[in-house]
C-alpha cells in the first residue's frame, strides 16, 4: 500500500537523501520544514493493530463532542425553565453553540494539515474540558444568580468555537491510519461516534439537569473531554513511514476550496443536516409542548434516534466498501428523509382531528431522524477521497462547517417557524431541506 506523502515544493538536499531521513520527514507544499511529529512517528514501533486504537481514539473525542452539542439540546425543557428562557432565548443559545462550531471548523481543519491531528486534538480537547469546567462553576443557575441569557449563549459559543478541533483532526488520522478497502468502514465507525455521544447525552443530561443542575451537566462533559485528550496523548501519532500503516496516496487534484466537488458534496451535507439538527435541537420541545409527553418519552425517543442512527452508520460503511456505490447510496437517504419528514408533516396535520395520532409522533421522529442521519461515514469518505491525501483535515472541516451553520440557524429559526406556521410548518422545511440535497448528489464524480 502506497503511503501517504506530501510533495514538497522545493528539490530536497542531497545531504539529506544521503542520510537517508528524507522518507521520514513530511513536508507540504506552503510550508518547508519538516514535520517533527511524522520524524518522530516515523522511529516509532507500532503493533499492526494501532490503527484500532487510534480508530477509538477518535470514537471517543467525537463521542465527547457530540454529548456537548447534541445532549445540552436534549436538556431544552430543562435549560428553559432553569435559566428563565423564553422559545426565542432558548433557541438563540443552543444556535450559538453550534456558530461557535461552524466558525471555528475550516481554521482548525487547516491547522490540522499543517500541524498534523495529534497536536490540533490534544488542544481542543484540553481547551473544551478546561472550558466547560469554567461553566460548571460560573454559568449555572443558583439560588443567588440566574446567568442571563447574553452570558449563556457566549459561554456555549465558546465550547463550540473550542469544539471544532475535533472533526477534522480525528479523520485525518483515520484515513491516515486505514487503506482504502476499510477507510469507509472506519469513517462510519467514527461517525457512530456522534449518535452515541448524543444518545447517552440525551439520555443522561435531562435527568442530571433535573436532578443535580447544570453544575453537573457541564461538569460531567469537561471531564469527558479530559479522558478523551488523555487517550490523543497516549495512543494518537502520525502513521510511520515503514512498517505497517496503511496510507493514501499522495494528492494531485486541486486544493479543496477550489474544488467544485468538494464544495459540493460539503453543500449536501449541510443540507442534510438542517433536517437533522431540527430533531436534535427541538423534538423534545415539539414532544412536550405538542404531544403532551414527559422526560422519560423525549429523552428515550431521541436515545432511539442516535441509537438508530449509530447502527446504520456502521452498517452503510461496510456495505458501501464492498459495493463501492457511495453516491447512490447517498442518493437513497436523501430520499427517504424526506419522505420520512413529509409523513411527519402529515401527522401533525391529522393529529388536530384524531388525537389518538398523537401516540404515532415518537416513533415517526425516530424513524424520521434515523434516516437522515445514516449517511455520515459514507459521505465523509466520499468527501475526503475527493480531496486527496494532502487536504482531509481542511475538506472534512469545510463540511462541517455547513454542518454547524445548521446547528447555528436551526435553531434560530424554529421559534420564527413556530410562530408563522406552528409545528406543520417545521416538519414541511425539514423534509424541504432534505429534498433539495438529493438533485446534488445526482451527479457522479
Amino acid at each position: 500500500m502506497t503511503l501517504w506523502r506530501y510533495i514538497p515544493s522545493v528539490k530536497p538536499s542531497a545531504g539529506l537523501i544521503g542520510k537517508g531521513i528524507m522518507s521520514a520527514i513530511v513536508t507540504r507544499s506552503d510550508c518547508q520544514q519538516p514535520d517533527v511529529a511524522a520524524v518522530t512517528s516515523a522511529r516509532r514501533s507500532f503493533g499492526p493493530n494501532h490503527r484500532w486504537k487510534v480508530l477509538g481514539i477518535g470514537v471517543a473525542a467525537n463521542a465527547g463532542f457530540s454529548a456537548t452539542f447534541s445532549g445540552i439540546p436534549a436538556s431544552a425543557v430543562v435549560m428553559r425553565q432553569g435559566y428563565h428562557l423564553d422559545n426565542a432565548s432558548l433557541g438563540l443559545a443552543l444556535g450559538l453553540l453550534g456558530l461557535g462550531v461552524a466558525l471555528s471548523e475550516l481554521p482548525w481543519g487547516v491547522l490540522t494539515d499543517r500541524w498534523g491531528d495529534r497536536r490540533v486534538l490534544l488542544t481542543g480537547l484540553g481547551a473544551t474540558a478546561a472550558w466547560l469546567f469554567i461553566m460548571a462553576l460560573l454559568v449555572v443557575p443558583t439560588k443567588a444568580a440566574i446567568p442571563g441569557v447574553a452570558l449563556l449563549s457566549a459561554s456555549l459559543l465558546v465550547a463550540g468555537l473550542l469544539g471544532g478541533s475535533v472533526n477534522g483532526s480525528s479523520g485525518r488520522a483515520i484515513m491516515g491510519w486505514f487503506g482504502e478497502g476499510e477507510r469507509g468502514f472506519a469513517m462510519s465507525i467514527r461517525q457512530t461516534a456522534v449518535p452515541l455521544g448524543g444518545g447517552l447525552g440525551a439520555l443522561v443530561l435531562p435527568s442530571l439537569a433535573l436532578g443535580l443542575g447544570f453544575t453537573a451537566v457541564f461538569g460531567l462533559l469537561a471531564a469527558v473531554s479530559a479522558v478523551s485528550a488523555c487517550f490523543a496523548w497516549r495512543w494518537l501519532h502520525e502513521p510511520p513511514v515503514e512498517g505497517g500503516s496503511h496510507a493514501a496516496t499522495a494528492t494531485t487534484g486541486p486544493a479543496p476550496l477550489r474544488n467544485i466537488e468538494v464544495w459540493r458534496i460539503s453543500t449536501a451535507i449541510g443540507l442534510l443536516c438542517f433536517p437533522q439538527v431540527a430533531v436534535l435541537t427541538f423534538a423534545s420541545v415539539f414532544l412536550h409542548d405538542f404531544a403532551g409527553m414527559g422526560t422519560f418519552v423525549t429523552s428515550a425517543t431521541l436515545a432511539a434516534v442516535q441509537t438508530g442512527a449509530m447502527v446504520m452508520r456502521v452498517w452503510s460503511g461496510r456495505f458501501t466498501d464492498r459495493h463501492g456505490n457511495r453516491r447512490p447510496f447517498l442518493k437513497i437517504c436523501s430520499a427517504l428523509s424526506t419522505l420520512a419528514f413529509l409523513v411527519l408533516w402529515l401527522l401533525v396535520i391529522g393529529a388536530a382531528g384524531a388525537p389518538l395520532l398523537l401516540q404515532l409522533l415518537p416513533l415517526v421522529v425516530v424513524v424520521a431522524g434515523i434516516f437522515v442521519s445514516a449517511w455520515h461515514g459514507v459521505a465523509y469518505t466520499e468527501l475526503a477521497t475527493l480531496a486527496g491525501a494532502g487536504h482531509v483535515g481542511t475538506a472534512l472541516s469545510l463540511a462541517n462547517s455547513f454542518v454547524f451553520i445548521g446547528f447555528c440557524l436551526v435553531p434560530i429559526a424554529i421559534p420564527w417557524l413556530l410562530v408563522a406556521f406552528a409545528w406543520p410548518g417545521v416538519w414541511l422545511a425539514a423534509a424541504i431541506c432534505a429534498a433539495l440535497a438529493w438533485p446534488i448528489f445526482l451527479r457522479q464524480a
